[in-house]
């Protein structure tokens, strides 16, 4: 599909692509700001992507969304920021002067999301991660920047974690998930990248009684909306911090990007797009 070049339209490239929510978020937006644009889905095949985001413009769109597996191309095809380049992905694609550049919005998304529903959880001094993929490494990027001096990063392969960890210096700590239960009560902000917890996966088997009273739970998984380990955060009063919202967060400066203008995350879009999810 090419877009209508009379208004400017964004759109995300996946493979596949269908089960995107962003198409929900951005038209959102176009109509609650009325702006005259687009943003569509486009699934294209990894052996044509190279093509398709060389002739993006072309095709008359703005900028694009990329997702899963086209990440890494994305970044080697574009001219990335800092925050692109310390993650090692790009998921946002515009133009700058002309030029296709390209940054990563999940780190902004993950942090903006703890500042909304957490406010004043960076006071913590140590986190506990799980997970050392794609996701990790923003987050890991994200606490780092905002300051927190000491991020645990267990995985279940200890050296995906010492791998990762390596990126970010000495304040990254990586360990088993045999030391997951030891850590838990020094850790003030816990956070799950893995996709333990999600529908159809297997249980993320964690105990939040040994967490700080004060902690912070946060769980990138939103479907469920709320995972069984929110819940149990939420049982015993902690603060809590869900998937759906970081999802929701890392969408705006794209937007910004694309049409000139910046969204609110919003009560009512939050609402729509956990309709959507409820009906998937």
């Amino acid at each position: 599909m090419t877009a209508d070049k009379k208004s400017p339209a964004a759109c995300l490239i996946g493979w596949p692509a269908a089960h995107s929510r962003s198409p929900l978020i951005h038209r959102y937006w176009l109509r609650t700001l009325g702006i005259e644009g687009g943003y569509v889905i486009e699934a294209v095949p990894p052996d044509e992507f190279k093509d398709f985001v060389l002739r993006l413009s072309l095709r008359g769109f703005v900028g694009a969304n990329v997702t899963i597996p086209h990440k890494e191309q994305a970044l080697a095809l574009s001219k990335p920021d800092a925050r692109a380049k310390a993650v090692g992905a790009a998921n946002t694609l515009f133009y700058a002067d002309g030029e296709l550049c390209s940054t990563n919005t999940d780190v902004e998304g993950f942090i903006d999301n703890l500042d909304a529903s957490a406010p004043g959880w960076d006071k913590v001094e140590e986190a506990l991660v799980l997970g050392a993929g794609g996701s990790a490494r923003a987050i890991v990027f994200g606490l780092v920047e905002r300051g927190i001096k000491t991020v645990h990063l267990a995985n279940r392969t200890l050296e995906r974690a010492q791998t990762l960890a390596a990126l970010y210096g000495a304040r990254v700590n990586p360990v088993g998930w045999d030391k997951v239960g030891e850590l838990l009560p020094r850790a003030g902000l816990l956070v799950n990248t893995t996709s333990l917890g999600m529908h159809g996966q297997p249980r993320l088997e964690i105990d939040v009684s040994l967490l700080p009273a004060t902690a912070v739970v946060a769980d990138n998984v939103y479907v469920p909306l709320q995972t069984e380990l929110l819940a149990a955060a939420k049982a015993r009063g902690l603060k809590t911090a869900d998937g759906l919202g970081m999802l929701l967060h890392q969408a705006v400066r794209g937007f910004e990007l694309w049409f000139g203008r910046r969204p609110q995350v919003t009560p009512e879009l939050r609402a729509l797009v956990e309709a959507d999810l409820r009906q998937a």
